[in-house]
C-alpha cells in the first residue's frame, strides 16, 4: 500500500501519521520527490482501509501494491535510485562502463588490463576470483589470492572492483571488494541475498538464465528487505531455444524492468552472446535502449585466456567500443 502525502502537509501531522502506522505494525518506505513524498507500507495492510487514511488531513491519496516485491517496485519510489561506488554513479542519467578480465590470472595480467580500460574510460574494474565453471575440470580461478591480486590492481589505478561471491563461507573475503556480484546461478540462492542484506555496499545482481522479471526482481527483494537497498540490476542473457550463440538477450528487459522498479539496470553483453564480434553491436544497443551500463569482458591475450578467451574483447577492441559509446551517449543526455 501506498499513502501518497500533500504537498503542503505539516511535517508535526506526517510525524503522526507515521507513528500510527508503526503502531499498527508496519514497516515504512520513506520516498521524497521533488513534487510529491510517498510512504510505502510493508506488512499486513489488510486491516487497514483506503478510506481510513484519506480521512486525515495529510493524506492526497492511497494506492494498493498487488507485486509481491515492495521495496523495489517503482511505485513505491518513483525517482530512479542512483548507486554511488567511489564516485562512479550508476543510474538517473549516469551511465558507467564495467570492464575486465572474466578472471583474475596473474598480477601482471589483471594489472595492465586495468589500466588499459581505465585509460578507454572504464570506470569500475571486474575481475573472477571465484569462477562458476560448468566442467568441473575447467579453471576455477585463483580464489583469495585473486583477491589479492584485484585490490592491488584497484591500489595502481584507483578503480573501484566488481567481483563475484560464490559462497556464505567466503563473505569475510569480500570485506574490501566495492561491488559484490552475485551470478546467474545464485540468482535465488536467498541465503546468501538475505546475507547480502545485512551489508552497507552495492550488489549487482545477475538474472538467471531462466529467471523471469519478475523472479529477478523478488531476488532483489531479498536483499533490499534485510536493509541493503544498493542493487544494481543486470540483464546477462537468457537460455532459449536458439543454438548460434551463447544465450539471447533480452534488449526488451531493459524497458520493463525501469517501468517496474528504480533500480539502476545494466547489461552484460559478453556473456549474453558468448562471441567477441557481438559484444559491440549489443553493448551499443543495451545503451539504446535504456540501460544505465554495461559490462564487458577485456583481456590482454584472450587467445590465451584461462576462461571466456572467446567473448573477450582486447584493449584495442576495448578503447574502440567506448568511442561508439561516447558517442551514442551524447543525444540521450547520459554522463559517466
Amino acid at each position: 500500500m501506498i499513502v501518497i502525502l500533500k504537498q503542503n502537509a505539516s511535517k508535526e501531522k506526517v510525524e503522526e501519521l507515521k507513528k500510527l502506522l508503526l503502531q499498527r505494525g508496519l514497516k515504512l518506505h520513506l520516498s521524497d520527490g521533488e513534487e510529491t513524498s510517498l510512504i510505502g507500507l510493508i506488512g499486513d495492510t489488510t486491516q487497514i482501509h483506503e478510506d481510513e487514511l484519506k480521512a486525515l488531513e495529510v493524506v492526497e491519496d492511497v494506492r494498493r501494491v498487488s507485486e509481491p516485491y515492495k521495496k523495489a517496485n517503482r511505485k513505491m519510489h518513483p525517482g530512479d535510485t542512483v548507486i554511488d561506488v567511489c564516485g562512479r554513479k550508476i543510474g538517473g542519467g549516469h551511465f558507467q562502463v564495467i570492464a575486465g578480465p572474466c578472471s583474475v590470472e596473474t598480477r601482471d595480467q589483471i594489472t595492465q588490463v586495468a589500466k588499459d580500460v581505465q585509460k578507454s574510460g572504464a570506470g569500475l574494474l571486474r575481475g573472477g576470483a571465484f569462477k562458476p565453471r560448468t566442467s568441473p575440470y575447467a579453471f576455477q580461478g585463483l580464489g583469495a589470492e585473486g583477491l589479492k591480486l584485484l585490490l592491488e590492481a584497484k591500489k595502481a589505478t584507483g578503480m573501484p572492483i566488481v567481483t563475484e561471491i560464490m559462497r556464505l563461507e567466503h563473505l569475510d573475503l569480500f570485506e574490501d571488494v566495492d561491488v559484490i556480484q552475485v551470478g546467474a546461478r545464485n540468482m535465488q540462492n536467498f541465503e546468501l541475498l538475505k546475507e547480502l542484506g545485512k551489508l552497507d555496499k552495492p550488489i549487482l545482481l545477475k538474472r538467471g538464465m531462466s529467471g523471469t522479471l519478475d523472479e529477478l526482481l523478488m531476488s532483489a527483494e531479498y536483499v533490499m528487505a534485510g536493509g541493503n537497498e544498493k542493487v544494481i540490476l543486470c540483464e546477462r542473457g537468457i537460455r532459449t531455444f536458439e543454438k548460434s550463440y551463447r544465450n539471447t538477450l533480452d534488449i526488451s528487459a531493459i524497458p520493463m524492468l525501469k517501468k517496474k522498479t528504480h533500480l539502476p539496470v545494466i547489461v552484460d553483453p559478453s556473456h549474453a552472446a558468448g562471441i567477441r564480434f557481438m559484444v559491440e553491436p549489443l553493448a551499443l544497443a543495451a545503451l539504446a535502449a535504456g540501460a544505465d551500463g554495461v559490462m564487458i569482458e577485456v583481456h590482454n591475450d584472450p587467445e590465451r585466456a584461462l576462461c571466456d578467451g572467446m567473448q573477450s574483447l582486447t584493449p584495442v577492441m576495448f578503447d574502440d567500443v567506448m568511442n561508439k559509446i561516447k558517442r551514442v551517449l551524447e543525444p540521450f543526455g547520459k554522463t559517466f
